[in-house]
């Protein structure tokens, strides 16, 4: 077998674009960050260390505990959880879990800008990552716009009523454009966007001091509401319904809703490049910022449901209300602030992320330059951020996008389910051959003379399928009879073992596309209510067994040995493999499927608008055009060569 495989010379004769309409370019994968392709980079483009274990568990819980929990618990306590909201909270926590466990592995193995657009384009290939980070870019400005566009309201509420702000504040109605313009809104876009610019550690302090005040109201409705409820013995609570007024199918429906107050602590994870020690703090930061929001959701929706019936609760004001009725009307400027503080650190949240991304992407050349540089003295990406603050506080001064809010949840779980399939792949077919600059050509060529003209040494290591081949009691296992690197059983037990490799891998591979497509059969036949029950049930059948086959296949098969070596060592261990990835998997695209037509329809379009976008610029501008792949375990070798040759 020659040096290069087919595919590798695919990519070094045209830049892997052989193949129907360039087809190869959607599948090539780049190389986990190293420190040969970091010294290669530009140092201008290199981001600040600074952040600590506290930095980001202050990220998580801003980006992920906003306004919506004190509106959220109302809703769902009166349509489908009733006093049973604690458990919804609870499931919902721990479905995003599954996540954040995928996320803490690959965070730590690839602590690079980018988040699940990076780990896709190492783990799955080029087109799927564009379609992450695309999908990334509308999440964070929808997201950031519809948070800033509700701030106004709560400061509001915080002077008395909506006309008490003033009047370069307040929301004004334009006749003639028949538009609710929010300049309170675009204002606090750009000051974040300014403190985000300052620099990572000063804007993360502050978002620090924003998240305390958050957290501190919430303690607050937890203590004084604990107290009321102690006094009135849990009215809530003595219901002749019961604890499950809608049954345990309401609670898993309100945990499908309140998933999404959860969505957030992906946030950490784009900041993984300016951490101190990613392969200790990424989990630890990740594992703590849920584990804190999701107690605290549980105690305020235990407490709130036990002070007032859940058909008595207001859907619109749950704890205001809830505590007016005790006869503290006062306790509602406290909530308010807990409110505005909470949207706040959200906005922060919404917009940090969003210029790593496009950095990222920029890096690797599927977008311009211009979003990949980074400033010297901030060392943030600057224009990136800006941009991003301006795009984001235009769409809040014109437009409401509550309309819009669903499309967050795309590009959220879109990246949730491809970070459980990375996981999949890193553990049993993780990438075998890295990209190198053609500018290693030389180096490259020169190792591959090395090792076509000279034998293959055997390792001293035995492995499981060479002690099988050769069998336990066998001399040569046992290192009793020298044998040259020529020995008829020796080329026989390497070819068998790289061909038993090969159908591994190959069956690996396999398996885990099947089981992703059975999740998504699964799921849309489960949520097709109006088709016909025997396709239905036929649809659910057929899901349900390659998801299930694909778990035993999984299962049984054993993992890559290259998922030891694979990116950076010493960090988190994802558990449960590959049942926690799967398990991810089949809940996010239910949760996909479940979003409704409209939020899909309008999604579509700026996918749509992506593809155009990365077919006529980014495929052809792809640091990965004219790259020539090698076997991973040559890489260090070739560099050493390029060195040793350039001096």
């Amino acid at each position: 077998m020659g040096f290069l495989s087919n595919p590798q010379r695919r990519s070094k004769n045209g830049g892997g674009e052989k193949g129907l309409f360039g087809f190869q370019s959607l599948i090539r994968r780049k190389q986990v960050d190293s420190i040969h392709s970091k010294s290669s980079s530009n140092g201008d483009h290199q981001l600040a260390k600074e952040l600590s274990i506290a930095h980001l568990i202050a990220i998580g819980v801003g980006s992920t505990i906003g306004a919506g929990v004190y509106i959220l618990v109302g809703t769902v306590a009166r349509e489908h959880a009733g006093p049973a909201l604690a458990l919804s909270f609870l499931i919902a926590g721990i479905a995003a879990a599954l996540s954040a466990f995928c996320y803490a592995e690959l965070a730590s193995r690839c602590p690079s800008a980018g988040s699940a657009y990076h780990y896709s384009y190492i783990c799955v290939g080029e087109g799927l990552a564009w379609i992450i980070g695309w999908a990334l870019i509308l999440e964070y400005t929808i997201g950031g716009s519809a948070v800033a566009r509700g701030i106004s309201p709560n400061l509001a509420l915080l002077f008395g009523n909506a006309d008490s702000l003033p009047a370069f504040l307040s929301r004004h109605h334009i006749p003639g454009l028949d538009v609710v313009v929010d300049p309170c809104a675009a204002i606090l876009v750009f000051v974040v966007t300014a403190l985000l610019c300052v620099g990572i550690k000063e804007s993360t302090l502050v978002q620090s001091v924003v998240t305390v005040a958050n957290i501190c109201a919430m303690i607050f409705v937890i203590i004084a509401g604990g107290y009321l409820g102690f006094k009135t013995d849990w009215p809530g609570y003595e219901l002749p319904v019961g604890y499950f007024p809608f049954g345990v199918d309401g609670m898993l429906a309100g945990a499908s809703t309140v998933f999404f107050a959860y969505i957030g602590f992906d946030s950490v994870a784009s900041t993984a490049e300016e951490v101190k020690n990613p392969q200790r703090d990424l989990p630890l930061g990740i594992g703590a910022a849920l584990s804190i929001c999701c107690t605290l959701y549980m105690l305020v929706s235990a407490v709130i449901v036990g002070l007032v019936p859940y058909y008595a609760m207001d859907p619109d004001t749950p704890i205001s209300s809830a505590f007016s009725s005790h006869g503290l009307q006062w306790a509602s400027y406290i909530i308010t602030l807990g409110a505005c503080t909470a949207l706040c650190s959200t906005l922060m949240g919404s917009l940090l992320p969003q210029p790593r991304i496009l950095m990222a992407m920029a890096r690797d050349g599927l977008l311009p330059s211009f979003f990949s540089e980074v400033n010297k003295r901030t060392q943030v990406p600057v224009k990136s951020t800006i941009l991003t603050g301006v795009i984001a506080a235009t769409l809040s001064f014109f437009m409401d996008v509550e309309q819009l809010a669903g499309m967050v949840s795309v590009g959220t779980l879109l990246a949730f389910t491809m970070v459980a399939v990375s996981v999949l792949i890193l553990r049993y077919v993780p990438p075998n051959e890295v990209p190198l600059p053609s500018s290693l050509q030389e180096a490259i060529d020169l190792v591959s003379l090395r090792y076509d003209s000279i034998p293959q040494e055997i390792d001293a290591g035995i492995t499981k399928d060479q002690v099988r081949i050769l069998g336990e009691d066998s001399p040569l296992i046992h290192g009793t009879v020298a044998a040259p690197a020529d020995h008829p059983l020796i080329e026989k037990v390497m070819s068998q073992v790289i061909i038993s490799e090969k159908n591994r891998r190959k069956i690996a591979g396999w398996t885990i596309l099947l089981t992703c497509v059975g999740a998504l059969v699964l799921t849309s036949a489960a949520s097709s209510v109006q088709l016909p029950s025997y396709l239905r049930l036929t649809l659910c059948g057929i899901g349900g067994i390659l998801l299930l086959s694909g778990l035993a296949v999984l299962s049984i098969i054993s993992q890559d040995e290259g998922r030891h070596t694979f990116g950076h060592t010493g960090g988190f261990i994802c558990p449960f493999v590959p049942l926690l990835p799967i398990a991810c998997i089949l809940i996010n695209v239910y949760l996909l499927i479940n979003l409704g037509a409209a939020t899909w329809i309008r999604v579509s379009v700026w996918l749509a608008i992506g593809v155009l976008v990365y077919a006529f610029y980014g495929r052809t501008h792809s640091s990965l055009q004219h790259a020539v792949y090698v076997p991973a375990v040559h890489v260090d070798e070739i560099y050493r060569s390029s060195a040793g040759t350039s001096v």
